[in-house]
């Protein structure tokens, strides 16, 4: 296959390549064999997946095209090349959850989002990398080599799924499954130049995954978790999300979701005057973030170049009134853990752990803290549905600052202030607080090429409107013609 025609149906959007097998222009053998193709090329440079699939892709793809040759109706994922976040299970597939104690662990069963999937057509080319249980926004852990931003393999593709972001960014997939609990679909979206989806909280299930109480670690984060795309245009994010959400008795928090329709919402955006009028209030630093200055200009000129002049929308600046709730989210996550577990786990397995991870299992939490974090929380659902009832969707920056090097977990100074090596992903907390819908889309490019993230959180519940803005804001800013180069010339 010629580099060019490769490289075509590399950054075909999912939608696209649905519609072309469905009319049978593309085999799905075709277009797997240019997802591989370029897998080989840039996987040297990047380490988006620690456990390919080729041969299970390969295989799926013969029973797709053999089934699609009887007549078979294609699956609304037809043929379309996945990526998935090795923090969900997959059945007959390593899952290590980036940990070294669950270096060979193979599950029975598959998550659900992976089952539902799978079922619509995808190939899954293999399992990204990600941080030790999620626990990092950056995406390194101690089994795999670091993930590298495809932008610039010196950098961060943020995370916790990293490897989802690099694969989707580079051309290796059109779409990727993450999860976020705090920041990591949306964090990686934004460092890497795409569209990162939380759906609201019990709109997409989760299981096993975080409910699993035979495996510490793996069951954490149930308050706080959502399943979501991340993609090149919202288009394919609205397609994942279609396939994806939907009620499952196994997740005692999912929802009936008859009130969303994904896919029309998104091309309702599309539409001229899709969002004129809507109201929108704006953050640049929710009253306590320190913000990268390149990154607060990228994100001006989109509100009110993009926002208030072309697309019409009513936008006023808004401090949201909420303590930072940086302490309360870390003292959350360890609450909704397997304390006892992970304490025995890091007393037997410690020395192949990450060591930020067993310093925190090994604070001196106590009952306190916990109930404390949960008032926090409260304050935090509290203050948000009383500014969201002057206002359709919340709209900040994503990441503080742009990708940085690897080999940290953040900065510890942002525009001349000194900082927690957190707080550069303090603007996506209070979403995970409330479970309300937000995405990142990208906003612009710094002076150096490096993508900035736009967040946008919607009312509860309402993901068409977040969905409807993301997609109008595509329309007249559109982003995906912008393709990293730095995965082709390596790491330097």
């Amino acid at each position: 296959m010629r580099t060019s025609q490769r490289d075509e149906l590399c950054y075909l959007p999912a939608t696209e390549i649905v519609a072309r097998i469905g009319r049978r222009e593309l085999s799905p053998v075709e277009v797997l064999d240019a997802a591989l193709d370029r897998m080989r090329e840039v996987e040297p440079t990047l380490h988006a997946f620690c456990t390919p699939t080729p041969d299970l892709a390969r295989a799926q793809a013969i029973r797709l095209g053999d089934a699609l040759a009887r007549g078979q109706a294609p699956g609304q994922l037809a043929g379309v090349p996945m990526g998935i976040k090795d923090l969900l299970s997959t059945a007959g597939v390593r899952t290590t959850s980036g940990s070294w104690v669950y270096r060979d662990f193979v599950p029975e069963e598959d998550d659900i989002v992976v089952e539902r999937s799978l079922a619509a057509g995808a190939l899954c080319v293999g399992k990204t990398n990600t941080s030790e249980f999620g626990y990092s926004a950056t995406g390194q852990n101690t089994l795999f080599p670091i993930t590298r931003n495809p932008w610039n393999p010196a950098l961060t593709p943020g995370g916790s799924s990293a490897g989802s972001a690099a694969a989707v960014a580079a051309g290796i997939v059109p779409v990727a499954l993450g999860s976020d609990g705090g920041c990591s679909v949306r964090i990686p979206a934004a460092l890497c130049g795409l569209v990162g989806f939380k759906p609201s909280m019990g709109r997409v299930p989760v299981y096993p995954g975080c409910r699993d109480e035979r495996l510490p670690g793996v069951s954490g984060w149930e308050s706080l978790e959502h399943i979501g795309p991340i993609t090149r245009t919202v288009g394919d994010a609205a397609l994942l999300l279609s396939v994806l959400a939907g009620p499952d008795p196994r997740d005692r928090h999912s929802i009936p979701c008859g009130d969303i329709d994904w896919i029309g919402a998104a091309r309702a955006g599309e539409r001229e005057g899709a969002v004129t009028g809507l109201r929108i209030g704006y953050s640049p630093d929710l009253g306590y973030l320190a913000v990268d200055p390149e990154v607060r200009g990228v994100i001006d000129r989109a509100v009110h170049e993009v926002l208030e002049q072309q697309l019409g929308c009513h936008v006023e600046t808004v401090v949201p009134g909420w303590p930072d709730p940086a302490a309360a989210f870390s003292a959350l996550i360890v609450a909704d853990t397997d304390l006892t577990g992970m304490r025995r786990m890091i007393e037997e397995h410690g020395e192949h752990m990450s060591p930020h991870l067993v310093a925190w299992m090994r604070e001196d939490w106590t009952a306190q803290h916990f109930t404390d974090a949960n008032i926090v929380r409260k304050s935090v659902v509290n203050a948000m549905a009383r500014l969201m009832s002057g206002i359709d969707v919340l709209v900040t920056p994503t990441s503080a600052v742009p990708a940085f090097p690897i080999g940290s977990h953040g900065p510890t100074e942002i525009d001349g202030r000194t900082v927690s090596d957190s707080a550069w992903i303090g603007f996506n907390y209070p979403a995970n607080l409330t479970g309300q819908p937000a995405a990142s889309i990208p906003a612009g490019w710094t002076g150096n090429g490096l993508p900035v993230g736009l967040q946008i959180i919607g009312r509860h519940l309402a993901d068409a409107t977040v969905l409807r803005l993301a997609a109008a804001i595509e329309r007249v800013a559109p982003w995906s013609q912008h393709r990293p180069e730095g995965s082709d010339r390596g790491v330097g």
